[in-house]
């Protein structure tokens, strides 16, 4: 697209007045295989293209998009967008600077590797996962690659160009014996191609997941009541990225829909505890250059030393509170409007050893992956299931549990988190919000939380293995 051209539909969506205008074109070519029951159920491919264009007058803003990406296309929409917008009519001279290109090092591209290999590798990561166990009754994996390239331009003078190329595989495996059914999932995704795969070969992932399923079989029933609770960094960061992160994006906030909000330079969080969000880590699955909205991904303290420092935003919520965007703004497709999202969210490792971590513990719960959830982001209350944990007794992990659940409060937990380890783990995972699906990646080290409610099946029992009611 030419400048000129992406100029001139900028001038037209502001003619008729309005404060910003943007228009963004997206082009992008997605892979998607699914197994199951034994044999490829779904190969998908397709390429889709189109453009939207925003207005934003006072606190209104005006959205729409298109498949035409002609000049003539582009030009009919922003006369579209332009007409909502509030203020005297204007000349608008608009004169774009376009930001240099930079791409992440990624090899083996999807779209230059055949379909076929991609059915081959799914197929053998379902008969891995299926000759580890007679128990194995059934195994669903999941493999998807996109290849986008995206246009940027805006009437601040932004003009950038962008490619994004992620790839992933996930697979839940289902085990049963008698009447007791348990399932293992295990992930990976990256910014990159199918060269991703080298550091983790698929058929090891699919062993990972089969033998969880497995193990959960014999697992005692989680036992219930208020204890220490160990989140082991291989756990992922799901608890920092909703009982906090979805707390700490700003439309949220400014809308006090957030436990969050009004607390900027205040203690939220145990002294121990920093929150990073970082859209620059390499490789990962959240990562990207530039936003949706042509703004540079960044890394941004949120929480430093349990003090709270700042907020995501988008360009929409920075200009609301007269400051510059910190990256964050990010969209499903041209079909959505950007909205501020998480990129990869974690909490920074600590100093201490995660071993001696556990070794601190008298009578608690050690959780190596988290399942779902839920989290109401006014209160910061939370339920998440626990699809592997053990119990820790004096020390030592003594057995596997299963059907355990955590309930508790966001902003209360953080306070109680006592040792954070040296380490790091992430796990990946596609984020919802206003209905729209972004890719995302978080981490957590080692932690462990002074007291957390645990839910299961077995008898209620407090911290010091006493009977305690509910």
């Amino acid at each position: 697209m030419e400048r000129e051209t992406l100029g001139n539909v900028l001038d037209a969506a502001l003619k008729l007045g309005g404060d910003f205008a943007e228009v963004f074109i997206e082009r992008k070519k997605v892979t998607g295989i699914t197994c199951e029951d034994d044999k490829i159920e779904r190969v998908v491919s397709g390429l889709d293209v189109g453009a939207g264009v925003r207005v934003i007058s006072g606190e209104n803003t005006a959205y729409a998009y298109t498949n035409d990406v002609s000049a003539e296309g582009l030009l009919k929409v922003a006369g579209v967008v332009g007409r909502a917008a509030r203020g005297p009519k204007r000349d608008v001279v608009i004169n774009l600077v376009r930001s240099p290109m930079w791409k992440f090092d990624v090899n083996q591209r999807p779209d230059h590797v055949p379909v076929e290999e991609k059915v081959s590798l799914v197929q053998d990561v379902n008969k891995a996962a299926r000759r580890q166990d007679q128990r194995i009754k059934q195994v669903m994996v999941g493999y998807g690659d996109i290849c986008q390239h995206v246009v940027i331009a805006n009437s601040d003078g932004n003009l950038v160009e962008d490619e994004r190329i992620r790839t992933r595989l996930a697979l839940n495996v289902v085990a049963a014996q008698g009447g007791t059914i348990q399932t293992g999932f295990e992930a990976i995704g990256a910014f990159g191609g199918l060269d991703i795969f080298k550091d983790i070969e698929p058929v090891d992932l699919a062993a990972k997941a089969a033998g969880r399923a497995v193990m959960m079989l014999s697992a005692r029933p989680a036992p219930t009541g208020r204890m220490p609770v160990v989140m082991a960094a291989e756990a992922g960061g799901t608890m920092v990225h909703e009982a906090c992160g979805h707390g700490l994006e700003a439309d949220l906030v400014q809308k006090q829909l957030s436990v969050y909000a009004g607390k900027r330079g205040q203690e939220v969080a145990s002294p121990l505890v920093t929150v990073v969000d970082d859209a620059t880590v390499p490789k990962k699955y959240g990562s990207f250059y530039y936003d949706d909205e042509g703004m540079r991904g960044e890394k941004t303290i949120l929480i430093k030393d349990g003090i709270l420092q700042d907020y995501m935003y988008d360009v929409l919520t920075a200009r609301k509170e007269g400051r510059r965007s910190t990256g964050n703004g990010r969209r499903e497709s041209y079909q959505e409007r950007p909205i501020p999202r998480m990129t990869n969210t974690y909490i920074a490792p600590g100093k201490d050893d995660p071993e001696e971590i556990i070794r601190q513990v008298k009578h608690g719960l050690l959780v190596k992956k988290m399942g779902g959830g839920q989290v109401n982001t006014t209160t910061g209350d939370f339920v998440f299931d626990v699809a592997e944990s053990y119990l820790i007794k004096d020390g030592e992990v003594v057995c596997p549990i299963r059907g355990a659940t955590l309930t508790g409060n966001g902003p209360e937990v953080l306070r109680m988190v006592e040792r954070i380890g040296s380490d790091l783990g992430y796990a990946i995972g596609t984020c919802g919000k206003d209905g729209q699906g972004v890719s995302v990646s978080d981490a957590q080290p080692t932690m462990m939380i002074r007291e957390l409610l645990v839910g299961g099946t077995d008898a209620p029992t407090g911290i010091n293995g006493q009977i305690r009611r509910l």
